[in-house]
């Protein structure tokens, strides 16, 4: 029994050493893990970008880290430092003036492209698009991105003699009678908004040196200049609107669907970017129009028999 009962002690004392032999390795390997671990870096906001970690184990071997950042959503509102407020400002002044939704009416005018659907010249998507860029560069919109640089730099610099010439010549310069109700109509339209809702000081005076109505063009040129938004943005803007009339135009007339109409509009983002740039080195002796089969669909359209547009 002595025997027996030493024994017994000699195998509990064994155990209990073991045991906490084995939680001292635990925890020792337990604080090794935890120095090695970077703890995660907790940025508000993420972009695009590579992140460098560095880490140090306990033998002070340096470990070097590459991530890509995702670009991430978080609650925290965006600096107001990320868009100036003039920046800012100019952006929803073009996005409302522009905007389909603006009441010029444009909606009501096709610029000749529903007679050129009745005579067969446009039928598919390939057709509209190479009918649109003969009119975005070759004929009447180089002419009015050129009538709206000219118009805005003359108000601009307050010189009201020559933007009255400039009006003059605008006006003149639209090829039928029915193209001459589209631009008018929604010049008018424009500065008679403008003055009601977005007023700007001088804008009755500058109009008033003008002497003529003010075709649509022109009419942008001036509110623009008047209330200091940037003419390369304006001008930009102006031409999408103008070919987004157009393709709105004839995907009711061809018909199109919606997604065929974007492909139009993607197929067309380089002319407009071509054309707003030739405008804005052009001068007024560089006006002139190739595209008479368009012109030629503007004259038509008045006698047409059935129709949907007033131009």
């Amino acid at each position: 029994m002595p025997v027996m009962r030493t024994a017994t002690m000699t195998m509990r004392i064994m155990i209990t050493a073991i045991t906490i032999m084995a939680t001292i390795i635990m925890t020792t390997t337990a604080m090794i893990i935890m120095a090695t671990i970077t703890m995660p870096i907790i940025m508000p906001r993420m972009t695009m970008g590579t992140i460098t970690i560095i880490t140090t184990s306990i033998a002070t071997i340096p470990t070097t880290t590459t991530a890509t950042s995702m670009l991430m959503t978080t609650n925290e509102p965006v600096n107001a430092g990320d868009l100036a407020a003039c920046e800012a400002a100019a952006l929803y002044r073009l996005m409302t003036w522009l905007s389909p939704a603006f009441p010029v009416g444009g909606f009501s005018y096709s610029s000749g492209i529903e007679w050129a659907v009745e005579a067969g010249d446009i039928t598919d998507t390939a057709a509209l698009a190479d009918w649109l860029d003969a009119m975005l560069g070759d004929g009447s919109g180089f002419c009015d991105a050129t009538f709206l640089v000219q118009a805005y730099r003359a108000t601009e610099a307050g010189e009201e003699t020559a933007l009255r010439d400039i009006a003059e010549l605008a006006s003149a310069f639209v090829p039928s009678r029915e193209r001459q109700l589209e631009t008018s109509s929604q010049g008018r339209a424009f500065i008679d908004i403008a003055r009601a809702a977005w007023d700007a000081e001088g804008l009755d005076a500058m109009v008033a040196a003008c002497g003529t109505p003010l075709v649509y063009p022109v009419a942008v040129g001036v509110v623009a200049a008047m209330h200091g938004v940037p003419l390369a943005p304006t001008l930009h803007a102006f031409l999408h609107a103008v070919v987004s009339n157009w393709i709105s135009a004839a995907s009711r007339l061809i018909p199109l669907g919606q997604t065929d109409s974007q492909r139009v509009l993607v197929r067309l983002e380089a002319a407009v970017a071509a054309t707003a740039n030739r405008a804005l080195s052009a001068t007024l002796d560089d006006l002139g129009s190739a595209t008479f089969r368009a012109d030629l669909a503007s004259l038509r359209h008045e006698t047409q028999y059935t129709r949907l547009f007033r131009s």
